[in-house]
């Protein structure tokens, strides 16, 4: 399970990175550098997530969950906005519904 919630840790850090990269190329006016590694970055998110021992649409539906709770804090962290309660409870239903999809006991 640890595993597991690493590779999500880490996809989810590409992911949100990648595309924040991309934000500051097309919004904020910086260098096509941040395009590039942008989309390096989000390369490799698409990579990272096969490593799951599950399957695709079960990996991708939790990852669902991990990525709303990292967008929070990257917002809190990045962009300088304090989530709210309504925030803070969303991401909690999402990262109970990750634990649920991946780590139920299946009979």
């Amino acid at each position: 399970m640890i595993k597991s919630l690493l590779l999500f840790l880490v996809a989810g850090l590409f992911e949100i990175g990648g595309g924040y990269l991309f934000w500051l190329w097309l919004r904020e006016g910086k260098s096509i550098w941040f395009a590039g590694f942008g989309a390096i970055a989000l390369v490799l998110y698409g990579v990272i997530p096969t490593l799951q021992p599950v399957s695709f649409g079960r990996a991708y539906a939790a990852y669902g969950g991990i990525f709303i709770g990292l967008s929070i804090l990257w917002g809190w962290q990045v962009d300088q906005v304090v989530p709210d309660k309504f925030d803070l409870l969303g991401a909690m239903i999402a990262l109970l519904g990750v634990f649920v999809i991946m780590y139920a006991p299946r009979s």
